[in-house]
């Protein structure tokens, strides 16, 4: 009998799990729910802080090619620094297998600082990222400690509230938020990029990224396929108070080049080889910078899912707006209600990635029906767009065409369009059709501008129309 309760004292004890301690950052488990479940079968603790040995690049308007390293072990090298204490602080921090001095954190805080005066800090905790997937998985519960430590030393040394802090983590580095956000109450805004799926899709709070972590929790899903087997390294899952899920969230345009023509489209043989790996859940990032210039780009749309957005159930934007995926998703913060919210938007195939979202009604003109092809191209106050395609099929006059179209710029007011059509074929009798009226809504504030053409046009040839 005691055999046996000796024995059983001992399983017991193994699916406890074990615990250890670091100095200044805590104890850790590997207890349920950090493994031992369908989702984190492999126990795993996070490494030391001396090991992963996460480093704080801090970058300011006075210093925006050259970062100054501070710690808050050592807070004297954040008073000698360019640190601001009554600006906002953007912490950026990377993903598996990356670091803190990639050109695209750098780069991004470069951009912050054409819109605004801010502390931008670069986390880099490559040591703890570039190991086995699952072990990096546990690694940035240390990183997350790590943020934390450093933010209270400056409520403690500075009086800075968590309130100025806004985290923006990509990947794995999205999830270090949770941590932060156990350890310090009231974090100001946290921007997930491509939240890791593996080891946190389905788990609870506690272990990922959730909304109670900060006081505003925007989202971007970018490679959302599943894992397996569809190799998708991005949640599905909404776990922000806005949901962004660009092109639908699992694959994005441009994604499919050839590994030679991503070497030559981007920067350096290691960018372009790992954009080629897995471009997909890169983009977020890319598009998170794109948005920092061009806010009104990146309209997300409320909708129930992906194919009704594509339908145009969603379009245009409700009375109280869409919320600007990226850089300025805060602004909407007022306006969001109780549960995850939900949003659909367009992208370009390569930077700049912006799209503006027009419906546009075409009304034929003529006398005969053909087959073809009918091309649009928009001209306003704010610039002109290339000829985009609004149907293809059987043409006939009288008939009204439409299609939902995202433009490479904002055209402001609708001043002119220019129609195009084409027959696919030779034909004999050389028909021709006009555009008697293009009606031109934008998806923003649902304006519609009508413009009207006379007459009609072969094939290839432009027709004019302007405000009816």
């Amino acid at each position: 009998m005691f055999v046996f309760w000796s024995f059983a004292l001992l399983l017991i004890d193994a699916a406890k799990g074990e615990e250890i301690c670091y100095e200044r950052v805590g104890c850790y488990t590997d207890d349920i729910p950090w493994s031992g479940t369908p989702e984190r079968p492999i126990k795993r603790l996070p490494w030391s802080p001396e090991r992963i040995n996460t480093r704080f690049l801090l970058y300011t308007k006075n210093n925006p090619n050259n970062f100054q390293e501070i710690t808050a072990v050592e807070p004297e090298t954040i008073d000698y620094s360019n640190f601001n204490a009554s600006k906002i602080t953007r912490f950026i921090t990377h993903g598996f297998v990356d670091q803190g001095e990639e050109n695209w954190l750098s780069d991004m805080c470069k951009r912050m600082f054409e819109v605004e005066d801010v502390n931008c800090i670069c986390i880099d905790w490559k040591k703890g990222s570039r190991c086995p997937y699952t072990q990096a998985a546990n690694n940035i519960r240390v990183v997350g400690a790590e943020v934390g430590y450093f933010i209270n030393t400056l409520e403690a040394r500075y009086g800075y509230s968590p309130s100025m802090v806004h985290f923006i983590g990509h990947s794995l580095g999205a999830h270090a938020a949770a941590e932060m956000g156990n350890r310090v109450p009231g974090i100001g805004r946290i921007t997930a990029l491509d939240p890791a799926q593996p080891y946190f899709q389905g788990t609870p709070p506690i272990v990922r990224l959730d909304k109670n972590d900060a006081a505003f929790v925007d989202v971007i899903h970018t490679d959302s396929a599943p894992t397996i087997p569809y190799l998708g390294f991005g949640m599905s899952q909404a776990v922000g108070h806005l949901d962004f899920y660009p092109n639908g969230g699992e694959y994005m345009p441009g994604c499919k080049k050839n590994i030679i023509s991503q070497i030559v489209d981007i920067d350096g043989i290691w960018e372009g080889t790992r954009d080629f790996v897995a471009c997909n859940h890169l983009r977020s990032y890319k598009y998170y910078s794109d948005s920092i210039l061009y806010p009104d780009g990146f309209l997300g749309y409320p909708c129930a899912g992906h194919n009704l957005f594509e339908t145009g159930t969603c379009f245009p934007c409700p009375q109280g707006g869409c919320p600007k995926m990226g850089h300025y998703a805060d602004e909407f913060k007022n306006k969001i209600s109780s549960g995850f919210q939900k949003l659909y938007l367009n992208t370009g195939e390569a930077k700049v990635f912006a799209r503006w979202r027009y419906k546009i009604s075409v009304t034929l003109s003529g006398k005969s029906s053909v087959r073809g092809y009918i091309n649009i191209a928009l001209y306003g106050t704010g610039g002109n767009t290339r000829q985009y395609q609004i149907f293809q099929g059987k043409l006939k006059p009288d008939e009204t065409y439409s299609n939902l179209t995202d433009v490479e710029l904002d055209v402001g007011t609708v001043t002119m369009v220019k129609f195009l059509w084409n027959n696919n074929m030779i034909n004999p009798t050389l028909p021709k059709l006009g555009a008697a009226k293009v009606a031109v809504q934008d998806g923003e504030n649902g304006n519609v501008f009508n413009l009207c053409g006379s007459g009609t046009v072969r094939e290839d040839v432009l027709q004019t129309l302007t405000p009816c």
